[in-house]
Formats: structure tokens, C-alpha cells, sequence
């Protein structure tokens, strides 16, 4: 058996879920996993919303939210729906947690308080950047549920994509099968990198014209003045 630590225990969570599904995950199955009973894990990890949270932290963390020195707003949001996809495509069986928990760890906010400096930097508020960092986010995490995510309790029960098209009535449904049969939405890369563009086309067009809680805060004016040199 391999040493116990938190990590351990959530790198065996990640590996059960992506194999068996989240409906299937106990605190009693985990423990047979790692060779010891389901008590042990709650030194660890004080009860199963804690596993949960942990899971959700655990996928998550290797989000790229760092910033680059000279990089651009848009190319920071850009890297950071990709790279958020690429996690959830490594576990798509998280997916289900991570569209209804939010990640509030403190190295998460960490890292989400270092993309907040850099949209703020470039003239958006700390409202503006929130929102802006939300959007991509919740767009990312729905579109990637609805590309590689399962049911939970279902997980062998996906449907047939190719079979549905092939059967498509182009007589009743023309421009629709007509479009699919081109390639349209069918590819899950090309259809997000196309949303993701759109997203932050819209987002600098309302920070340009202030939708969105564009006015400073006091408490803003307060940051503002804190890192004056």
C-alpha cells in the first residue's frame, strides 16, 4: 500500500469516478481501493462533501491561470477556456461536480485573484473581470458536459451520434441535416474555439462600452491607491 496522504486519497477518488462513475463512489469503496477502511480516509478528509470538494480542487489545479508577462486579455481568456477543457477531458467523470460545486480552495483563489490582476490592469473592473472569468468558465464547463459528459448511473448508456446522423430525414429536416452532414457542430474543438472567440468578442465590447458594472467601487479605488508606488 502506498503511503495515505490527502493527494493519495484524491488520486484514487479521480481514478475510481473515471472508471466506475460519481454515483458509485463511497467513502467504503475508496478505502477497499486504497487497502483501508473507509474511517482511515476521514482523518484525511473529514466526510464526503470534504471528498467531493477535494475532487473538484484536485482536477481543477492544473487549470493555466497564470499570467504571462505582455500577454493580452483576450489571449489570457483564450488560454484559460482551453486549458480548463483539457482538465475536464481528463476526467470526464468529475464532470457532473464540477458544474455544481464551485472551486473555493484557497490556491484556487489564488490563482483566480492573479487573472482578476490582469484583466483588471487592462481597464476592467473588478466586477468586468469576475464576470468576464465566470463566463468563460460556466461556457467551458457546459460545453465540455455536454461533449464528454455521462450520466451518472448511466455511464455505458451514450447515445449513438453516428447512427442519428446517418438517419437523418434530410426531406422533413433539409438545412439541418444539410448542415450536419458538413461537419457542422459535429466537432466539439472547432465548435468551442468558435464560442470562445465569440465569448470574448462580446466581453470586450461591453467593457468598452461599460455593460456590465463598469464604475469602479470605493473598494477598487482602494486597491488602486494600495499599489500606487
Amino acid at each position: 500500500m502506498a503511503k495515505l496522504s490527502r493527494e493519495a486519497i484524491l488520486d484514487a477518488a479521480v481514478r475510481f469516478v473515471d472508471e466506475h462513475g460519481i454515483a458509485k463512489l463511497s467513502m467504503r469503496k475508496l478505502g477497499a481501493e486504497l487497502g483501508v477502511e473507509a474511517m482511515t480516509l476521514y482523518y484525511y478528509l473529514p466526510n464526503k462533501e470534504a471528498l467531493l470538494d477535494g475532487l473538484v480542487d484536485h482536477v481543477t489545479s492544473s487549470v493555466d491561470l497564470v499570467a504571462r508577462g505582455g500577454e493580452q486579455w483576450p489571449d489570457l481568456l483564450r488560454r484559460i477556456a482551453v486549458s480548463l477543457r483539457a482538465a475536464l477531458l481528463a476526467h470526464p467523470g468529475v464532470l457532473p461536480l464540477v458544474s455544481t460545486r464551485p472551486v473555493l480552495s484557497g490556491s484556487s483563489l489564488d490563482a483566480v485573484e492573479g487573472a482578476l490582476s490582469v484583466l483588471y490592469a487592462t481597464g476592467f473592473t473588478a466586477r468586468q473581470a469576475l464576470d468576464a472569468l465566470n463566463i468563460i468558465g460556466t461556457f467551458t464547463v457546459g460545453h465540455t458536459l455536454a461533449e464528454a459528459g455521462r450520466t451518472p448511473g448511466h455511464e455505458d448508456a451514450d447515445p449513438d451520434l453516428d447512427a442519428f446522423v446517418s438517419e437523418l430525414d434530410g426531406a422533413r429536416h433539409p438545412l439541418f441535416a444539410a448542415a450536419v452532414r458538413s461537419g457542422g457542430g459535429t466537432n466539439h474543438a472547432e465548435r468551442f474555439a468558435l464560442a470562445i472567440d465569440m465569448l470574448i468578442t462580446g466581453i470586450g465590447a461591453g467593457r468598452a462600452t461599460g455593460t456590465g458594472h463598469g464604475r469602479a467601487t470605493n473598494a477598487e479605488r482602494a486597491v488602486s491607491r494600495a499599489r500606487r508606488p
